[in-house]
């Protein structure tokens, strides 16, 4: 604070409007009722007065007429200086100078024995008591020089200093407690420095800013408060050492994450730490007893039977050694916030417990065990158990002298029930090579438990029988994700195996309705039934590439795909589908990374999700399509869930507003045929070919729910970096009805001669029937090895061969080498109901192309005249 000029002993509240009462004026009541006058002004009127009334009176008597006035005169000036005589007496009347309220203030502040500064906030110094002196001493700047000279001598002084001064200016009250160095006599050791700005009264508060107004600077001696104050900590720190030399432990745990509050010498030197070493590294117990130590103590705290709270447990050193303790757990007060107290005794000290050192090495090794360990009585109660059977049947509570047979059995079946019962009592009448037995626990029963009984040799008051508890919850897992892999693999083998003899049949039932309804005309009756039976196929080849989606062996043709773009041009689909209750929204994010995939199958992903949705919300809801890009910083976050790899992902993000899921329907969603819907309703393939085809580009699916709240489905398609120079343009899908129509719309018309191998008769008739009538020359074959017996006879007359994959003798593969050895530029076409991508990594070359059975003749025709015109 800058310092003024001014010296202590100057009076400056004269120098303002002090004189006039304008400046610091105490509103008092009047000293004198009747005299209004200060100092000699306050004679003047009188004096004028008495002289005035003596000229009259001398004036009469020498006009000789006056003399009855004069006497009638003189009894008033008799009875006046009578009343003025009593009301001196009575000090009513006062004859001299009023003191001023100011200087009332003033005596008052100079009498005061405590230091006592008015200034300006700017450090002008108004007014100084008479202590301010004693107490500061004196210097030439002013008392804030020697405020200043005496705080600053020390770090603390000097903060203190500072922190005052800038309240000071900023108009804010503040106080500091200072140690001042005792180099005057009558100087107190401790001092308390109190700053309040305050408005005089001609100022008022509200249009005053804090830093017009005046500053009270106050100093108080509290040298006594704290003496007291510091022989108080000398007691504490008594009690705290006595405490601290005390033979047992001692620990002080909040209830907020178990943090250690306090804790005594004697237990951080069982942990290996220096003395207060503990107490200043805000550690934690989980740090000492792990987090299912501090699980179970903070259990045991909340239990009212005093004998239920000792435990012996084992907590970790510094050096990560272990101590083996004796735990007495008890509650602060009442108040469960306050947290627990754990007083301990150290099993392995001298002299505290009579243990032999076998007998501490197997207490430890039966407290320290992985596995839930307990000893059972004759009657079957639990005399003895660990701290990881306490955990892993009991959830943490205590089991002593709790009948073995209750605390296995708290979520059993009446089944489990029984096995237990049976299996204790084998153990107990001292039968060996019992079976061992899986319980649950838990609160959900999320558990799972295998319990090893095993009698123990009859000793007279010793354990009869003892319990061995494994955690099989993991194990459970996994033998469920492998039955369920496994139940899955099956299911899919099974679907491809059969998918060719399906298909074969559906193309001739297929292709023979094409040739029969271009023999009809729309007006014949049998024209609708012939119809009838195509869309029946084509129903059963689209349950067919379910089944195929799900195992993985759908048929891709692979794209780079903007899964914005897919989502955004199948708006009008999606609308129509949901219909009018349903609030359909599609939000893409900006700049979406490309994925690698087949948009068709896309197309299809997304269409599936969006039914479930809209079944899911009979009386309409809200649906949501979003889809953005997840880093990979994002995807870490998932690297716990199963079947997952962290990477750089674009995410499609399906989410309604339905009835929901139920955990154990949400287990079942994957698999084929599983539908929650009516009969006639749902053919229980949707959710299973989603599935296949996400696996099958490479990206992973989860589902989340929760029942009334709606359904969430996050497709995870890996990111396709696109390299420089690469060209990039998105394959939109193409629905069924836009393809039959463009293939329509074709002419499908052509030349050539072409050579058939089918085994399958019906198919290989609807073939070479389809081709013949576009105009083509067909060779048939049944097999391979007649078809190259047709191309040795016809040697250079072939233009293309149309070929099936699974077949007699030779199949397709070896009937492609074959033709390539001859003709290396003989154009195939291969018709499977098996992907060509296998086909492509069997033979090493995708010099081929590809058409999925089943087919319709218009497919056919076009494919063929396609591979020609290349």
């Amino acid at each position: 604070m800058p310092q003024s000029d001014v010296s202590i002993f100057e009076n400056q509240l004269d120098s303002l409007s002090m004189k006039d009462r304008e400046a610091l004026r105490i509103d008092a009541a009047p000293i004198d009722p009747l005299n209004s006058a200060e100092g000699f002004g306050g004679f003047l009127p009188i004096i004028i007065v008495a002289a005035a009334g003596g000229s009259v009176l001398f004036g009469l008597l020498a006009s000789g007429s006056g003399e009855p006035l004069l006497l009638t005169v003189i009894a008033l000036l008799a009875m006046f200086g009578v009343f003025m005589l009593f009301g001196i007496a009575a000090g009513h009347i006062r004859l001299g100078a009023r003191a001023t309220p100011s200087d009332f203030l003033k005596a008052a502040i100079d009498a005061h024995d405590e230091p006592h500064i008015i200034a300006n906030p700017d450090g002008t110094v108004l007014y100084a008591n008479a202590a301010v002196e004693r107490i500061l001493g004196r210097h030439e700047a002013g008392p804030f020089s020697a405020l200043e000279t005496l705080l600053t001598g020390d770090a603390e002084g000097t903060q203190a200093y500072f922190q005052l001064t800038r309240a000071a200016e900023r108009g804010e009250a503040r106080r500091e407690d200072v140690r001042l160095r005792p180099s005057v006599a009558g100087r107190p050791s401790w001092v308390r420095i109190s700053v309040r700005p305050f408005a005089t009264s001609d100022q008022s508060s509200e249009d005053v800013s804090p830093r017009q107004r005046l500053v009270s600077w106050q100093i108080t001696d509290v040298s006594s408060e704290k003496s007291r104050e510091a022989q108080r900590i000398e007691k504490l720190e008594a009690s705290l050492a006595a405490f601290d030399a005390m033979p047992a432990g001692f620990m002080w745990v909040s209830s907020v994450g178990g943090a250690i509050l306090h804790v005594n010498a004697a237990f951080e030197q069982w942990l290996g730490y220096p003395a207060g070493a503990l107490r200043v590294r805000n550690l934690g117990l989980a740090e000492l007893a792990g987090t299912e130590g501090l699980r179970l103590l903070k259990l045991m705290a909340t239990i009212p039977e005093a004998d239920q709270r000792v435990i012996d447990l084992d907590l970790t050193r510094q050096d990560g050694r272990i101590v083996a303790l004796t735990l007495l757990v008890e509650p602060v007060g009442d108040q469960s916030e306050l947290g627990f107290t754990i007083t301990a005794i150290n099993r392995q000290t001298a002299g505290l417990v009579d243990r032999g050192q076998q007998d501490v090495r197997a207490s430890q090794f039966f407290q320290s065990a992985p596995f839930g360990i307990a000893a059972l009585d004759a009657e079957g109660r639990i005399a003895n158990c660990n701290t990881a059977f306490m955990r892993m049947v009991l959830d943490g509570k205590p089991a002593q002298d709790v009948l073995a047979a209750e605390a296995l059995c708290r979520t059993a079946d009446p089944e489990e029930r029984l096995r237990i019962e049976a299996g204790l009592g084998e153990a107990l009448t001292g039968r060996g090579n019992i079976q061992p037995i899986e319980i649950t626990a838990g609160a959900q029963r999320e558990f799972t438990r295998r319990i090893y009984m095993s009698p123990l040799a009859a000793v007279q008051g010793g354990a009869a029988a003892a319990l061995y508890v494994m955690d099989a919850t993991e194990q459970k897992v996994l033998e469920g994700r492998v039955a369920q892999a496994q139940k899955m693999e099956a299911v899919g083998n099974l679907a491809g195996g059969i998918a060719h003899d399906f298909n074969n049949v559906l193309t001739a039932i297929i292709g023979f309705s094409d040739l029969l309804l271009q023999t009809h005309r729309p007006s014949d009756a049998a024209y609708r039934d012939i119809k009838n039976i195509q869309s029946a196929a084509n129903r059963a080849a689209s349950l067919v590439a379910g089944l195929l989606g799900f195992s993985r062996k759908q048929t891709q043709q692979v794209t780079v795909v903007d899964v914005g773009d897919v989502t955004s041009e199948m708006m009008p689909v999606l609308k129509t589908q949901v219909g009018e209750k349903i609030d359909l929204k599609i939000q893409a994010e900006r700049d979406l990374w490309y994925v690698k995939a087949d948009s068709n199958q896309l197309y299809q992903v997304v269409l599936n999700l969006v039914r479930n949705a809209r079944d899911a919300m009979p009386n309409g809801g809200k649906l949501t399509i979003k889809t953005r890009n997840v880093p990979e910083r994002e995807s870490q976050k998932m690297s716990g869930v199963p079947g997952f790899t962290p990477g750089e992902y674009v995410v499609i993000e399906v989410a309604d507003t339905g009835t929901g899921m139920a955990p154990e329907v949400m287990e079942k969603i994957f698999e084929p045929f599983f539908t929650t819907k009516g009969v006639g309703k749902g053919t229980g393939l949707g959710l299973a070919s989603v599935y296949g085809i996400v696996k099958q580009s490479g990206g992973f699916i989860q589902p989340e729910s929760e029942i009334g709240k709606g359904t969430t489905f996050k497709v995870f398609l890996p990111r396709y970096f696109v390299e420089d120079g690469e060209d990039v343009e998105t394959v939109l899908p193409q629905t069924i009805a836009a393809a039959k129509k463009q293939l329509t719309a074709t002419d499908l018309t052509g030349t050539g001669r072409v050579l058939l191998v089918e085994d399958e008769p019906d198919v290989r008739h609807f073939a070479t029937r389809a081709l013949r009538r576009q105009g083509y020359q067909v060779i048939e074959a049944a097999d391979g090895l007649e078809a190259l017996e047709l191309m040795a006879a016809n040697e250079g007359e072939i233009d293309i061969v149309v070929s099936d994959v699974v077949m007699p003798e030779m199949d397709g593969p070896a009937l492609f080498k074959e033709l390539r050895k001859r003709n290396p530029s003989i154009k195939v076409i291969f018709v499977s109901g098996y992907p060509n991508e296998a086909f492509r990594e069997t033979m090493g070359s995708d010099d081929f192309a590809f058409l999925p059975k089943p087919f319709s003749l218009p497919q056919l025709a076009a494919k063929v005249k396609d591979e020609l015109a290349k």
